[in-house]
């Protein structure tokens, strides 16, 4: 008896069957990222299996309001090349981005909130 007779159907319809979960996984977790729960830092550093194999552009252009200018400017700044992918990142890239995301977030806030007080003593 072989490998092939003992497995569950041919391989080529396991591997389809494999794509087509990782494709519906991860567009699950985009639609996540993109309502911000969880955050794309949180992916970054958690790495679940359904981004290992995403690029980091990809997953940063599912954030709401983000595009590739907005994704470029922020990996100039840490280096790193928007085709890696989240399994391919090291530690310290992985806090890196992170960090990134972060201050890059609490700016946003601090620019609305200055935005509303601006308005309000108008």
């Amino acid at each position: 008896m072989n490998a092939t007779t003992t497995a569950p159907g041919p391989q080529h319809l396991r591997a389809l069957a494999r794509a087509n979960e990782v494709r519906l996984a991860r567009a699950e977790l985009k639609r996540r990222v993109q309502e911000g729960e969880p955050t794309a830092a949180e992916v970054i550093l958690d790495a679940p299996w359904e981004a290992r194999t995403m690029t980091v552009a990809e997953l940063l252009m599912s954030q709401r309001s983000w595009g590739q200018t907005r994704c470029r400017k922020l990996l100039q700044g840490i280096p790193m090349s928007e085709g890696k992918t989240v399994g391919a990142m090291t530690e310290r890239q992985r806090k890196a981005v992170a960090s990134a995301l972060r201050r890059q977030a609490a700016d946003a806030r601090a620019l609305r909130a200055r935005e509303l007080l601006e308005g309000e003593l108008a």
